[in-house]
């Protein structure tokens, strides 16, 4: 299997429910460091996994929507608990979409799979694989 990964990074602030968040519980920010690998078994006809430049773009603009916000005030994370692992599902899929429309351009569409991972810290981060 082939991969390239790319990475940003993601500001936030949110708070979560439930007593084994402790002080998160609080509103509170958070720094992630965020990394996409996209892979595939098999290389495209130019020889890559994907342009690295478009999913570098892709990836900050999939961010872009999270970038500063309250994650307690978007409508769409109602009521939603939106731990790293939840927020690293919600990038992979958007991601995705963006794979399927074609942003990444027509060799993405041999990609088989994306892994996001979200790092909270140097010793800590959580990840979500989906295929396509």
């Amino acid at each position: 299997m082939f991969s390239i990964t790319v990475r940003d990074h993601v500001m936030v602030a949110h708070s979560f429910r439930g007593e084994v968040f402790g002080p998160a519980q609080n509103l509170h920010g958070a720094t992630f460091v965020v990394d996409a690998t996209f892979r595939r078994s098999g290389l495209d006809a130019d020889n890559i996994v994907v342009d690295i430049g478009k999913a570098t773009e892709e990836l900050k603009a999939v961010l872009a929507d999270l970038n500063y916000r309250n994650l307690d005030d978007v409508p769409e994370f109602a009521g939603i608990n939106t731990s790293t692992e939840f927020l690293a599902k919600v990038i992979a899929d958007r991601l995705a979409d963006r794979v399927h429309t074609g942003a990444l351009g027509e060799g993405a569409r041999g990609l088989e799979g994306i892994v996001v991972s979200l790092h909270e810290s140097h010793v800590a981060w959580a990840s979500y694989e989906r295929a396509l």
